[in-house]
Parts: structure tokens; C-alpha cells; sequence
């Protein structure tokens, strides 16, 4: 089948795609991955053609944008910002996607922009969407995040509720990304959004472990836990020499906030050096954010764009931000986190790495001062890194990409039969 992939976002938003590419590729089938140019080389490296998107931006773009988004106020708010990010190109993204789509058996496009789904549909093209969060993931047997959860009542009563909280907050976010989007989708040819949350398409494809987080009961059978789409970037064998003389056979605490970019870094990080013990070793990746240590110091090794799986790999503990993508990594790599949440799903990724019993939370306001008593504890604890590697172990078990694409085909050949004409 000819498969047509796109989506938006940072790193973390881009990677399980190109993973899905690729299982897509091992099995037989054509791709195209439409995506903006920041990630060319990354999606050509794979072995998918590139289909260009706007916008052009390079590092420094991307890195204002995710600065806007840590401004938002809440979930709502957040949708919203993407959305109105994205009307200066809306139009070209619709126009190159429909002329995609006439290629395309399957499209499959990331959840937050369900109106490309909607574009799909219209002209006949089954669609899926990937979450690479679970809290957006609708179920009768748990509410959204954050609403309450009526233990003391029966089942049947929560039952309801919750179901009723999933259907306003669908209502809500539809109706927010309409407002926004809505005169760009008619101009297009495109119906509104229907239900952002729950059918933004034929299949949705939750790439997180069922294992750890599948919730008991699901809103339909079009959401299917598939487990992780990992893609890592390239290792470096350089890299690998100078970490492995930083490190001297001692695994060492690793600070990395990933695509997250935030005001004032330099006088975050300078608090932070100024916390920072004497002498213990550290690892910090500089990532979209730059973090940088102003005055040198010989027990940290600062480091730009690695594969998580390298370097971890040298780590006692992982420092981070709670993105999708980074938790994956952590949780693979069979270590502890400390999460350092800055925006939107990340609190959610917290609260999930402390049900674990695999990390500790921080908040953003004061992690350069609380940090160092966070490391110590983890350090001296015996039961999160004993869990940490059992979690890593089941997620061994798990093949994210496989199933993935059996649940596509499924989808493409079930879409075959309902269009084939009765005998």
C-alpha cells in the first residue's frame, strides 16, 4: 500500500513517525513522509521521501515557538496557540497534501491536526492518527486528566461521569480549533472538525506501552495502544571516546530538556552551577533550550545532539522534562528520572514516572536549588532503579512498530472490502 505520513511539532513529535515509516518500509510498503525541512535529513536517513511542508524555520524559529507555548494557560489554550501558529501556511499545507493524497492509500497524520484527517476522508483516503500521550486517550473507566474521580460511588455512576466529562471536553477543544481554523478549512473545500478527541479518524494509534498504560476500558475499538515507536538519531563514535573518559566506568546523572525552550536560560543555569555540588560528575545536553555552564567546570561535560540510547547509556539517573519522546527513552534505558515539567503533557508524564515508582517530580520555579537533594535520594534508593530496570525489561517484550502496522493494514483492507462492489 502507498502510505502518506506528516506532522508538525519538535523532535518528539517527528521521531515515532519516522519509526512508523520505517516498520511501514520493512514490510513492503511505499512512503512518503510530508514534514518541514528542519527534518529533511533526519526523514531521508531513514530511507522515506521527503515531502516538503511549511514553514521554513530553522533551529532558532522552532526554539521561539516552543518559548510561545510555555505561555499557555492550560490544555485548551496550548491546542490553541499550535492552531493559530499554524494559519500563516495553512493554506499550502492543505494544497500540497491534497495533491499527496491522490497518491495515498492511507494517511496518517498526528492527532493534533484533525482537520488533515477530515481532508483525507473527504476525498476517500482512510485515515489514523498517532498520540504519543495517553492522557488525551478517551475511557469510560477514568476521566480526563485533572477532573475528578468519584472513587466513593458506584461503578455505573462513574461510568457516566466520566463519559459526560469526555464529551464537554471534546465539545470544548472542537469547538476552540474551529473558531480558529474554521474560515482556512471552508476556504479549502474542508468540513469542520467533528470530534477532536473522540474520532479524530479511523484508527488512532497511541504509541505508548499497553502495558503500563493502556486504561481498563476504551471509548471504541479505533484506539489501539500499539506500544513505542522509537527512532534515535545517528551514535557518535567520537562522542562515545570523550564520555567514556568523562565518565571513567562511573554511570553519572544526565540533564537534558530536550526541544523545550524557555526565558532566561542563562540565569536558570547559572542558578543551577551555583547549586550544583562540588566535584559531582554531570552530564548536561544542551539541546533547543542551549543550556550552557558559563564558567567551565571540570565534573561537567556539556553535549549537543546525541542519540538518547548512547547516552544514556553512561547515566545513573536522568534529569528531564517529561516530554513524550525523552520518558520513552528514560523508560527504556531502565534508569530513574527526575522530571522538571515546563508545559503541557509533561505534568501528566510526571505524575506517571512517580505512579511508577521510577522518579521523582520538581517544580520549574525552583529545580536549580532542589535538584541536588532530588539526585541524592534517588541515589540512595534501592527500589526506583530496581523497578526502573524491571520496567525496561517488559518494554522489551513490546514491538510498537509491528503492531502498528498490522493495525494499518487492517484498517486498508477492511476500507477495500466496504468499497468493492456486491456480486
Amino acid at each position: 500500500m502507498r502510505v502518506l505520513l506528516t506532522s508538525h511539532g519538535s523532535t518528539g513529535d517527528i521521531y515515532p513517525v519516522i519509526r512508523l515509516g520505517c516498520a511501514l518500509l520493512e514490510a513492503g510498503h511505499e512512503v512518503r513522509f510530508a514534514t518541514v525541512p528542519f527534518f529533511r535529513d533526519e526523514v531521508e536517513r531513514a530511507g522515506l521521501q521527503f515531502v516538503y511542508l511549511p514553514p521554513d524555520w530553522g533551529q532558532s524559529g522552532f526554539s521561539e515557538a516552543m518559548r510561545d507555548l510555555t505561555k499557555a494557560r492550560n490544555a485548551i489554550d496550548l491546542i490553541g496557540i499550535i492552531y493559530k501558529e499554524s494559519l500563516p501556511y495553512i493554506d499550502d499545507i492543505f494544497s500540497i497534501l491534497r495533491s499527496e493524497l491522490a497518491w495515498a492509500d492511507l494517511f496518517v497524520s498526528s492527532y493534533l491536526f484533525s482537520s488533515l484527517s477530515v481532508l483525507a476522508q473527504s476525498m476517500g483516503v482512510p485515515s489514523a492518527v498517532t498520540t504519543f500521550t495517553h492522557n488525551v486517550v478517551p475511557s469510560p473507566s477514568c476521566p480526563p486528566v485533572s477532573c475528578p474521580r468519584l472513587l466513593v460511588f458506584p461503578a455505573a455512576l462513574r461510568r457516566t461521569w466520566n463519559s459526560l466529562l469526555w464529551y464537554l471536553g471534546d465539545r470544548l477543544i472542537t469547538w476552540r480549533i474551529n473558531c480558529i481554523v474554521g474560515e482556512a478549512a471552508k476556504r479549502n473545500g474542508i468540513e469542520p472538525i467533528r470530534n477532536f478527541l473522540l474520532e479524530p479518524a479511523d484508527r488512532v494509534i497511541v504509541t505508548v506501552s499497553p502495558g503500563l498504560f493502556q486504561p481498563q476500558e476504551l471509548w471504541s475499538d479505533r484506539f489501539v495502544f500499539s506500544g513505542y515507536l522509537r527512532w534515535q538519531s545517528a551514535e557518535d563514535s567520537r562522542l562515545e571516546e570523550e564520555l567514556n573518559q568523562f565518565c571513567a566506568g562511573e554511570k553519572v546523572p544526565i540533564l537534558t530538556f530536550g526541544s523545550v525552550n524557555f526565558n532566561d536560560s542563562r540565569k536558570v543555569m547559572a542558578r543551577f552551577i551555583r547549586s550544583w555540588p562540588k566535584g559531582k560528575k554531570l552530564i548536561i545536553q544542551s539541546g533547543w533550550a542551549g543550556l550552557s555552564v558559563e564558567s567551565p567546570r571540570p565534573e561537567i561535560k556539556r553535549v549537543g545532539k546525541v542519540s538518547h540510547d548512547q547516552l544514556f547509556r553512561h547515566g545513573s539517573l536522568v534529569i528531564h522534562h517529561g516530554g513524550a519522546g525523552t520518558t520513552a527513552s528514560v523508560l527504556h534505558s531502565g534508569i530513574p528520572h527526575v522530571v522538571i515539567p515546563h508545559i503541557g503533557d509533561q505534568w501528566f508524564f510526571a505524575r506517571e514516572v512517580k505512579r511508577l515508582g521510577v522518579g521523582l517530580e520538581l517544580k520549574c520555579s525552583r529545580w536549580p536549588e532542589d535538584l541536588p537533594k532530588a539526585v541524592r535520594t534517588i541515589e540512595k534508593s534501592k527500589k526506583m532503579p530496581a523497578k526502573a530496570k524491571i520496567i525496561a525489561e517488559r518494554l522489551e517484550q513490546e514491538n510498537g512498530p509491528a503492531k502498528a502496522v498490522r493495525v494499518l493494514e487492517e484498517l486498508v483492507a477492511a476500507k477495500e472490502v466496504e468499497d468493492s462492489p456486491e456480486p
